[in-house]
């Protein structure tokens, strides 16, 4: 199997042909034009395969996509038992990571949760891990091991603490993989929210406030060398290489620090963020070419087609049940089932004269309502609270309605831009602070 790996500009591209030893089989500068590109790869039937099977696997996520809110797909009716006001909601593709919407209230659901349920409210660190361009190509068309990058994370923190404290201690880790930059490209990279310390064999908590960026940068440089040469992606002579040069390309940024729990859910928030920023595109009609701002504060701009656009933006949908999301250490569901099991059994004969109050968890409705700042289930007639009354999914049903009411597929309004923080965490991005 052959691999391709495009840097790609405004009018040229540099592409370079590896083998699945890492040797270059081909590499030159090609217009950005499909005729081109074909030429380059005329006899290369291998990676054009690679290309297409990537693709096909996009598109039940696209389709969710596209009939996200359709009123063709069904719909809940929901009715105000006080003045008798009936509407329709329409149903979400509740898509991961590609649809704004869906993805808007999946983010303040998980950091809810993770402010609420998993969180020690303990000083927490953000830790950026970052690897070379020329690695990343592996790592596009191999997406599991993104999946090992992020043990290679673990592992290399797990190391620094007990380089710090001379203990095995076991931190706190959530680990995030993202794959794209800032313009949308294919970019990589890991970032992790872990307890600054964590406990010894002795249930003792080690704090270790002092991160030290050169240290873990050394020691993830070694663990990602060792996990490519272990697949047999990389040979030796390109390890050598790299490390020659004055600036590898492995990057581990560690100054931004979550003191309390608030802190560590916005800072959550952050690393699940959105590929990319609504209020930063635009496209041209006239044109058709699409324009999106990037860099600090969008003071740069980038045109492109409206087909590679869609081509760059579907490249990070990430693969049918790969999880994007992983937890270790402390904040492991294996540790803390054990921990449950532990405090069930210390309060086995433990008495309440009072039940618990049941609270519930806040669910969709109001998700929505912090991400649109509009209540779903609000009357508009007289301000009550609406009820669910049933769910119409027969399509007949849903025809026969639809040509009743003249229903059309049309958004009332986008998501506004300052909610869920999405501009505040992308300007904090570009200033390197959060707080």
């Amino acid at each position: 199997m052959n691999y391709m790996g495009i840097d790609h500009h405004k009018q040229y591209s540099y592409i370079t042909l590896l083998d699945e030893k890492g040797e270059k089989l081909n590499s030159g500068r090609v217009a950005n034009l499909c005729n081109k590109l074909e030429n380059f790869l005329s006899g290369i039937e291998e990676v054009k395969a690679v290309v297409e099977a990537g693709r096909s696997s996009y598109t039940m996520v696209v389709e969710r996509y596209l009939d996200c809110g359709n009123p063709m797909c069904g719909f809940a009716r929901i009715r105000c038992p006080d003045c008798g006001e009936e509407r329709l909601l329409m149903f979400s593709c509740k898509t991961r990571g590609f649809c704004p919407s869906c993805h808007a209230k999946r983010r303040e659901e998980w950091g809810e949760w993770m402010r609420e349920e998993l969180l020690y409210d303990i000083p927490h660190r953000q830790v950026v891990f970052t690897i070379p361009k020329m690695l990343r190509l592996f790592f596009r068309f191999k997406r599991k091991l993104l999946n090992d990058l992020c043990l290679c994370a673990v592992r290399v923190l797990v190391k620094f603490l007990h380089t710090a404290t001379g203990l095995e201690l076991m931190p706190g880790v959530v680990v995030v993989i993202q794959t794209f930059g800032d313009r949308i490209n294919f970019h990589p990279h890991i970032h992790v929210l872990v307890t600054e310390g964590g406990t010894a064999p002795d249930g003792t908590f080690h704090c270790v406030s002092l991160f030290h960026d050169d240290i873990i940068r050394d020691l993830f440089t070694h663990e990602v060398f060792s996990l490519l040469l272990r697949k047999k992606l990389i040979g030796l002579p390109l390890v050598q290489k790299i490390l020659r040069w004055r600036h590898t390309g492995f990057n581990v940024h560690s100054q931004v620090r979550a003191q309390t729990k608030k802190e560590a859910e916005r800072v959550g928030k952050y690393m699940i963020r959105p590929l990319l920023s609504l209020k930063r595109l635009f496209f041209d009609e006239t044109e058709g070419k699409v324009r999106y701002q990037h860099s600090r504060h969008g003071s740069q701009e980038e045109s492109m087609d409206y087909l590679e656009f869609i081509a760059r933006v579907t490249s990070h949908i990430p693969d049918k049940g790969q999880v994007m999301i992983r937890y270790y250490g402390l904040y492991s569901n294996a540790h803390r089932g054990k921990m449950r099991k532990i405090e069930e059994k210390a309060n086995s004969i433990l008495i309440l004269e009072q039940e618990k109050p049941f609270v519930p968890s806040k669910g969709w409705a109001e998700m929505i309502r912090k991400v649109y700042e509009l209540n779903p289930l609000l009357c508009p007639s007289c301000g009550g609270q609406m009820k669910i009354i049933s769910f119409i999914e027969d399509p007949k049903a849903i025809d026969k309605i639809i040509r009743h009411l003249k229903l059309s597929f049309q958004a009332e309004r986008p998501p506004p831009c300052h909610v869920a923080h999405q501009e505040l965490l992308m300007a904090a991005e570009d200033q390197g602070e959060y707080f």
